[in-house]
């Protein structure tokens, strides 16, 4: 029998839109070669891998070039899953165990909210060649243990971007996250997210970015719950409180295609 898999689009609420994810459901743990491997062969910027150990679920994302510590939209792909296929009762609370720690997952007034580690930022200085790749003149940098946080002075500037993803890749250790307030009422602020160093120019919608925007957007806006839209192409929302050392994450997903692997 084949092993179960599904493309699922998270933090969207209709077809082709947010960020595809694929997602596992094996039998037992794979080897990491052959996990690679599948991500590569499905060339989404994440794929996740879920083994059930006892109530909870071992949970692991892998990019094209590299497994990562923590991925959002993944997470919620996964959730969405295990609700959809009958693995756990919608009323059930989603327990994963990760490279980041234990994450948690909850239906809650027709979205699904992930309870997820903060990364605040620090401020930094810019590396030229960052600034250099991005064509940009910021108003603030910082950076935590994943990623640079840019601020930019406004929506436009953050729509218009297109960065040197050769020099991007040689300038950072996971990625960059550009932002600015909103020029809409629907939303609070902006952001798009790279990451060509771990094999992703561009994520569509990133929830891990959110744990840094969050607290980040927080401090400035002086309001704990927030909605961010991620301007990529596809595009994305991500609504986000934020708890003290936790964020909450927000948001919706549909399954594109179900299959099995034949191994």
């Amino acid at each position: 029998m084949g092993i179960k898999v599904y493309h699922v689009d998270a933090f969207a609420s209709s077809p082709f839109a947010g960020n595809p994810a694929a997602v596992c459901l094996l039998p037992k743990p794979f080897d990491d070669a052959w996990m690679l491997g599948l991500a590569r062969e499905f060339n989404l910027s994440e794929t996740a891998f879920l083994v059930r150990i006892g109530d909870e679920f071992q949970l692991r994302w892998f990019t094209p070039k590299v497994e990562v510590e923590l991925c959002g939209h993944a997470t919620l792909a996964s959730a969405h899953v295990l609700w959809e296929t009958g693995e756990l009762k919608q009323g059930q609370v989603v327990r994963f165990r990760t490279r980041a720690g234990p994450l948690s997952a909850r239906l809650h007034g027709g979205w699904i909210e992930m309870n997820f580690p903060a990364e605040p930022e620090s401020p930094c200085k810019a590396p030229p060649a960052l600034l250099e790749a991005l064509g940009v003149t910021p108003k603030y940098v910082g950076r935590n243990r994943f990623d640079y946080l840019v601020e930019v002075e406004d929506e436009d500037v953050v729509r218009r971007l297109k960065p040197d993803f050769v020099k991007l890749a040689e300038s950072t250790n996971r990625g960059v996250i550009v932002t600015s307030t909103s020029c809409s009422d629907d939303y609070d602020f902006v952001s798009r997210f790279f990451a060509p160093a771990v094999g992703v120019d561009e994520d569509p919608v990133t929830g891990s970015s959110h744990c840094c925007l969050a607290p980040y957007w927080m401090k400035r806006l002086r309001r704990r719950e927030l909605t961010g839209y991620q301007a990529s192409s596809r595009g994305g929302i991500v609504k986000t409180k934020v708890l003290k050392e936790r964020v909450l994450l927000m948001g919706k997903a549909i399954t594109i295609m179900a299959g099995e692997l034949v191994v």
